[in-house]
């Protein structure tokens, strides 16, 4: 769009198309891949590639310490999709609003509506039942996943990005993010 008239806020500023490119980062134009007949978020991707990189780096900490090969595999079973549940009943909750009048929506996940520490809380409780049950040490887990958290959440936050989500306040900056105006909240 470089040379186009089209304009853009960029925080209090606005500027032409060929501007924008020096006032912020681009948001990204698409937030799916097509593959055939499936339509795959970028959401979804970065959070997979996120849990991935989070169990990646959790396994070689466990068995660094020792623990068993397939401990880390085990538990990850158990604690990915009641994270996931989690996540979604912290978001319905403080979010309710969004949701008392159509109940029906709140299985709805693929919707969207996620808050990560209903997921952490979650994962970190189903995780302290599943190693307590196999005689595993929860104390040396946490030590192994203490990293692995925020590689995982950094790696999932650029879902985020590609939904244009989750951003601050408006600015001039070099690396401020170009929200689309259908995205920005009243006032921005």
């Amino acid at each position: 769009m470089i040379g186009s008239s089209v304009l853009a806020v960029v925080g209090p500023a606005t500027v032409s198309a060929a501007g924008r490119w020096r006032a912020s980062i681009p948001s990204p134009s698409s937030n799916s891949v097509e593959i055939g007949p499936l339509d795959l978020r970028a959401y979804g991707i970065a959070l997979a590639l996120g849990v991935l990189a989070a169990v990646w780096v959790t396994n070689r900490r466990w068995q660094a310490t020792g623990g068993g090969p397939d401990v880390v595999g085990r538990m990850t079973l158990w604690v990915v999709p009641a994270g996931i549940v989690g996540a979604r009943i912290y978001h319905v909750v403080t979010d309710f609003d969004l949701y008392r009048d159509n109940l029906g929506d709140i299985p709805k996940v693929w919707e969207g509506g996620l808050g990560i520490w209903g997921g952490v809380a979650a994962g970190a409780a189903t995780a302290y039942w599943v190693l307590r049950r196999n005689d595993d040490d929860f104390g040396a887990m946490l030590w192994a996943a203490a990293p692995a958290l925020p590689v995982g959440q950094a790696i999932g936050r650029l879902g985020n990005w590609f939904n244009q989500e989750l951003f601050g306040r408006p600015s001039t900056l070099p690396w401020a993010v170009e929200i689309d105006a259908a995205h920005r909240p009243d006032g921005y």
